[in-house]
């Protein structure tokens, strides 16, 4: 396909094995097809996006069967390495739960690091591919810093930093389920138990007791979900419109001169300068990675004192953590 080969040089000389195919580029085919070259081979991951206009179940099994036939042939992949996930509009754990029980797993590399990835049991893969960059950009932010990663899902951003030479990272996180996923990731990369320290509950909770408690670090994370309705939490949050008290409870907890990097994939966030508690910029732009045709993927704010961004697009320059 004309846009792999485009994007190959780029990849190659990232340590990129994971890759954007297609985003959605005609409106007529709504689909994202991401490229895994993993320990088990190459695996294609499909997603079929709603359309604007209604078609019936056969009529859409059927395309979508025609459109992973041309795919297969075209990159002369089988179709049983081919994953199909079908994403619609939802809210709460939806977003997050768990689709089937096949347990396809498989381990991608990325900037010379190493990522569990499940390619058929939820939505998501456990590596979002858009924020690539944004994680080496909070790589080249951690070194010889204390590091808060929160809503952290599967310690991606977590494991960055610590290759990134932070003294220490913090993840926070309500599940199980990917705090368990996020430690085989610190295994595989061989990060030590003195550079990490996780912990399960509400991430609002955590930083109203932190704060009492007089604990603080120097760069924290913060890409939430839009929104979570958690049995176990005392509040629904909603990214919309509880950002500002996020932001500020991270503030709270955070060492004079540190940073705080904010994102979301939200749209619908309507960004207000006068409520955000500390200084700030946009840098959207420079954390989108090019085989994303959508520039709206995600967005992402630094608060703080500004730092460099160069370096951003890579993970080579940075330290590899001290065992």
């Amino acid at each position: 396909m004309k846009n792999e080969k485009s994007l190959r040089k780029w990849t190659r000389k990232n340590d990129f094995h994971a890759l954007r195919l297609y985003d959605r580029d005609i409106p007529e085919i709504p689909l994202a097809i991401d490229r895994y070259e993993t320990n088990r081979g190459t695996k294609l991951v499909v997603s079929l996006y709603e359309r604007p206009y209604e078609k019936s179940d056969q009529e859409e099994s059927a395309w979508l069967d025609a459109m992973i036939g041309a795919v297969c042939s075209a990159l002369l992949i089988e179709s049983g390495s081919v994953f199909i996930k079908v994403r619609k509009r939802m809210r709460g754990l939806s977003q997050y739960g768990r689709n089937s029980d096949s347990h396809e797993e498989a381990i991608v590399r990325e900037a010379g690091l190493s990522f569990l990835v499940n390619l058929s049991d939820y939505l998501d893969t456990g590596l979002f591919l858009d924020h690539r960059i944004t994680r080496a950009m909070a790589a080249s932010m951690s070194k010889g810093k204390t590091v808060l990663n929160l809503f952290s899902y599967t310690g991606s951003f977590s494991i960055y930093a610590a290759s990134g030479g932070c003294r220490r990272v913090t993840s926070v996180d309500l599940s199980n389920t990917y705090l368990a996923w996020s430690r085989k990731n610190f295994i595989f990369n061989e990060i030590p138990d003195s550079v990490h320290e996780e912990v399960r509950t509400d991430v609002m909770l955590f930083l109203r007791e932190a704060r009492k408690s007089g604990r603080k670090w120097d760069f924290i994370i913060a890409d939430p979900p839009t929104f979570s309705n958690s049995k176990k939490t005392p509040e629904d949050f909603d990214v919309n419109l509880d950002w500002p008290e996020l932001l500020e409870r991270c503030r709270a907890v955070l060492e004079p001169h540190g940073q705080i990097l904010f994102s979301t994939n939200s749209r619908q966030l309507k960004w207000d300068g006068s409520k955000c508690p500390m200084q700030w910029q946009d840098i959207t732009e420079a954390t989108i990675p090019p085989d994303f045709r959508n520039r709206k993927i995600h967005r992402c704010w630094l608060l703080g004192e500004s730092g460099p961004l160069e370096n951003a697009s890579t993970n080579e320059n940075n330290s590899r953590f001290t065992k």
